[in-house]
């Protein structure tokens, strides 16, 4: 029976380590060499704020940084520059790879038309919420003589008057003229010096007017209760809606009522 010699065993042992060595080698030449640089490993590119860049600057910025891009959407901006970037993705200072490709939102040239709202009758708080739900921009607000206080008495665009349910391009501003809540009917002030306070309030809110600031006097000559002065005085001009304070002798009944 031949016997395998030392040497024999030793020689198959280095060929084993060799071709044991040999693959490890080629496995980390694969893992840590070849595949990372065949993937790019750990190269990354800062993604650029493209906002607001035209269409025509785009391509060559973006191969000159080895980034592509596609525009995803469109979208009408009142006031932005048409045909420019609006939004990206990936955001700026994002880290991606080279040849990475954007994805863009760019602003139309032309805006959609919308159905211009009723705003007449509607309070300017209401009408200004109703405009931005709609597209549409809050204008210039121009005060006229009206007993209702912030009520839209019409509505304008362009320098007319607009029609609800008029076609209107969104973005488009909205002029509205506002009550000024004291209307234009002017006529003299009641004279309500003499009477009782009670009376004196009716004289007031009967002539259209408010009863303002009351102001309790001290007069032993005069019945508690009496108005002695009263400002505007009897026989001035005053507008609907306005105010008439009040001298009072004492306490006036509701305020004693109150007090018990």
């Amino acid at each position: 029976m031949t016997k395998l010699s030392t040497r024999s065993s030793a020689d198959l042992l280095i060929h084993i380590g060799l071709i044991l060595a040999f693959t490890v080698v080629l496995v980390l030449t694969f893992f840590f060499v070849y595949l990372p640089f065949s993937t790019n490993h750990g190269q990354t590119i800062t993604v650029p704020d493209l906002q607001h860049m035209s269409m025509d600057e785009l391509e060559n910025y973006l191969e000159d940084r080895k980034l592509r891009y596609e525009v995803s959407d469109c979208t009408f901006v009142a006031g932005g520059v048409p045909l420019t970037v609006f939004a990206q993705y990936p955001t700026p200072g994002s880290n991606v790879k080279e040849g990475r490709k954007i994805y863009l939102t760019i602003i139309k040239r032309t805006a959609p038309t919308v159905v211009m709202p009723n705003l007449v009758d509607q309070t300017s708080r209401t009408a200004a919420l109703l405009l931005g739900s709609m597209g549409l921009v809050m204008g210039d607000l121009t005060y006229e003589p009206d007993l209702g206080k912030n009520k839209v008495l019409r509505q304008y665009a362009n320098g007319q008057e607009i029609k609800p349910g008029s076609p209107i391009a969104k973005g488009t501003k909205v002029d509205l003229i506002i009550g000024d809540g004291e209307g234009n009917v002017f006529f003299p002030a009641p004279d309500v010096v003499g009477q009782p306070y009670d009376e004196a309030v009716t004289a007031i809110q009967g002539s259209g007017l408010k009863v303002g600031v009351r102001v309790p006097v001290d007069d032993p000559e005069q019945e508690v209760g009496t108005v002695i002065k009263q400002k505007p005085k009897a026989g001035e001009r005053i507008r609907v809606g306005q105010s008439v304070d009040v001298w009072v002798v004492g306490p006036v009944a509701s305020d004693i009522n109150e007090n018990q």
